[in-house]
């Protein structure tokens, strides 16, 4: 390989570890390894000033291509001395290529050799992000180490569409390469292969033939497991070469650095400081400390004591938990401080061990400790006895997590609704961002779309969907929505909106309109409204006034309501929706379910992780599968079927288990003849 622009030196490696330390020279800085970059996305790091970056020790910031092309531009960047004095930071810059927008956003774009068209969420024009405008535009940007543009995919893909996302990125590798030309920042190739070994070995081997000045790690932390993240990350460093970065991109919490160091990873980037400390959340030398908890709220302890950060040397556990609990934007700024300087620290003390040979020691020390809750304080599970002050009406009850935050309680089962993440935040992430509510809204169509919403619950899903399009509808025009609610008790809602301090998203003039006279209609923007129709949805879907392009299938689970996740139930959705081109979208990942969802006529693909799930269900039907960029199960799904004990449904009789064993196993979805699936 050719000299690299970094001039790289590799200083240790550890006895018994493949951890290493290294330095390298940028356009800016001499950079020191293992390090960690703060994610600046839009040219800051959230709620962080550029003085903080520099005082906890941090060397390279993270900012996003695609999100800078969009606003504020290139030309703004290149009137104002590039992003290091439009932002006025004097270290250096990596700039990410977009290529994790190409994932994260499936249905804002069409995919090409030529690159991703993307739909501008700014002003809706369309942009072809090619390899070659990612190039120009971080050059645009004044980045000091560029990323080539890339396709991401779901670790979990399918080796056919981990080949094919991996050869279109070697030959994006090569354009971008192109683009650079004698241009003077640093470029960084992306390997990728998903869980595949003989994949991450080719697609290393492809990359290193390219003068490339280092390497990343692209593919992991988007659906596998920890372990598996860990082998293939282990195996992956494994390859590539000696004498160039590596870079583990999107990871990850303190212990999951010390794992990628402890495997030969020198360079990492996350949200998760600043995220974490958005939800009152730090990481400390005795575990991680949830300030919402009330053990704090008489606390003179600094948080945390063996740290020397302006947060912990000034302010109490005390007030960290008060600005918590009333959402003050000081608390987010003071943790998202404080864990940057614990991050940054962290990394200089294991750079330290490694060039001391004490690393694997250090490592062994630390492991314990990175990966607990509080250890003096550590959360008790309250006893499972019924406050009788609970909020009740009819079969529901509200319920309080320990995190702060409230659902509804099915009595009778003990279930649960969003039991592990806030319900407003799981239906925008699981429901309106999955199913690129945005991206639909903002498409130049006078069609109404058309949401579903299957199991209205306490609304959380529909007021998502609503303050989406109000959000959005502030800036440009939007195609009409209609959103059309099921449910057979509207007790649970009743109860939500009687006692909304406890929902805040209820605050708001539709919930109490749809109780009241089973419609809404905004009163400020004429194309939205929100319709509801009582009943069994099995009974009354198909007088429901619009078949849907949307289908938010939300129920309570099986265990609680199993007719409504029966082979039969779905086989009269399918039927009721014809030939429209929709998609179905759920939590539920169980065998049951999908088997059902695939004996019923839709197509399965993996959907997006939520709370403690690595991934949800998305069903879609035929028309739909034909156009969509889903990730379908494939045939290693049905070998798990045939293995699982829940391969057939309990209703159905002995002796029709061949006649179904024959629909799932012919059915086109796993038939690579139909063009639907790889």
């Amino acid at each position: 390989m050719s000299h690299s622009r970094l001039h790289f030196q590799l200083e240790a490696t550890a006895t018994g570890s493949r951890a290493r330390a290294a330095r390298f020279r940028t356009l800016h800085n001499e950079v020191l390894t293992p390090l960690f970059m703060p994610v600046g996305t839009q040219a800051t790091v959230k709620s962080q000033p550029v003085e903080v970056l520099e005082a906890c020790g941090s060397q390279i910031l993270l900012a996003n291509t695609y999100h800078l092309l969009l606003r504020p531009g290139p030309e703004v960047f290149e009137r104002s001395g590039g992003i290091h004095g439009f932002m006025r930071w004097d270290r250096s810059v990596l700039t990410d290529s977009g290529g994790y927008q190409i994932f994260s956003l499936p249905h804002s774009r069409a995919m090409s050799e030529q690159g991703a068209v993307f739909q501008s969420y700014v002003d809706g024009r369309s942009i072809l992000l090619s390899p070659e405008l990612s190039i120009q535009t971080q050059l645009s940007i004044g980045s000091d180490i560029m990323m080539v543009l890339d396709q991401c995919i779901p670790s979990t893909a399918s080796e056919a569409q981990a080949r094919a996302a991996l050869e279109i990125t070697q030959r994006w590798a090569v354009r971008s390469l192109e683009a650079r030309g004698d241009a003077l920042p640093a470029l960084f190739a992306i390997m990728q292969g998903a869980l595949f070994p003989d994949l991450r070995r080719q697609s290393a081997e492809g990359l290193m033939e390219l003068p490339f000045d280092g390497f990343a790690i692209g593919g992991l932390a988007v659906g596998e497991a920890k372990s598996e993240r860990e082998d293939v990350c282990a195996y992956a460093a494994s390859l590539l070469p000696a004498d160039r970065p590596r870079y583990l991109m999107g990871v990850g919490t303190p212990l999951d650095l010390l794992e990628a160091v402890h495997r030969g990873v020198d360079m990492f980037d996350c949200i998760i400081p600043t995220q974490l400390a958005k939800r009152g959340s730090i990481f400390t030398s005795r575990g991680l400390l949830q300030f919402r908890r009330s053990v704090y709220k008489f606390s003179q302890e600094a948080p945390d004591p063996a740290c020397p950060c302006p947060t912990c040397q000034k302010y109490t556990r005390a007030y960290l938990h008060h600005l918590t609990k009333t959402d003050e934007p000081l608390g987010w700024y003071l943790m998202g401080q404080h864990n940057l300087h614990f991050y940054q620290r962290l990394m200089r003390q294991i750079r330290q061990s490694i060039l001391d040979d004490r690393f694997l020691a250090f490592y062994e020390a630390m492991r314990p400790l990175l990966g607990v809750e509080d250890i003096d304080h550590p959360s008790v599970r309250p006893p499972a006895v019924r406050a009788p002050s609970r909020p009740a009406l009819g079969a529901y009850e509200i319920h309080t997590a320990a995190a702060g935050f409230s659902s509804i309680r099915h009595r009778a089962s003990g279930e649960i609704m969003h039991s592990v993440t806030p319900p407003i935040e799981e239906a925008r992430s699981l429901y309106v961002g999955q199913s690129d509510l945005a991206g639909r809204l903002v498409e130049t169509s006078v069609e109404p779309l058309i949401i579903w919403d299957v199991g209205l619950g306490a609304a959380a899903n529909a007021m998502a969907a609503i303050q989406c399009y109000q959000e959005l509808a502030r800036t440009r025009p939007l195609r009409p929505l209609q959103i059309i609610s099921f449910e057979n008790d509207l007790d649970s809602l009743r109860l939500a909106v009687a006692h909304s301090r406890y929902f805040p998203y209820l605050h708001h003039q539709a919930p109490s309109a749809l109780l009241a006279a089973g419609q809404w209609q905004s009163p400020v923007h004429p194309g939205l409204s929100w319709v509801l129709v009582p009943g069994e949805f099995q009974q009354v879907a198909a007088t429901a006034p619009a078949r849907p392009d949307l289908i938010f299938y939300d129920m309570f689970s099986a265990r609680t309501a199993s007719d409504e996740w029966s082979v039969e139930a779905f086989r009269g959705l399918f039927h009721v929706l014809g030939d429209q081109a929709a998609e179905l979208f759920t939590y539920s990942t169980s065998t049951a379910v999908r088997v059902a969802l695939l004996a019923a006529g839709f197509y399965v693909a993996r959907g997006c992780p939520t709370g403690v799930k690595s991934e949800t269900t998305v069903a879609l039907t035929p028309s739909q599968a034909a156009v969509s960029t889903r990730d379908l199960l494939g045939a290693e799904w049905l070998r798990r079927w045939e293995k699982s004990h829940a391969r057939y449904p309990e209703s159905l009789p002995t002796t029709s288990r061949d006649d179904f064993d024959l629909i799932i196993t012919q059915h086109p979805q796993f038939q690579p003849r139909t063009g639907v699936v790889a």
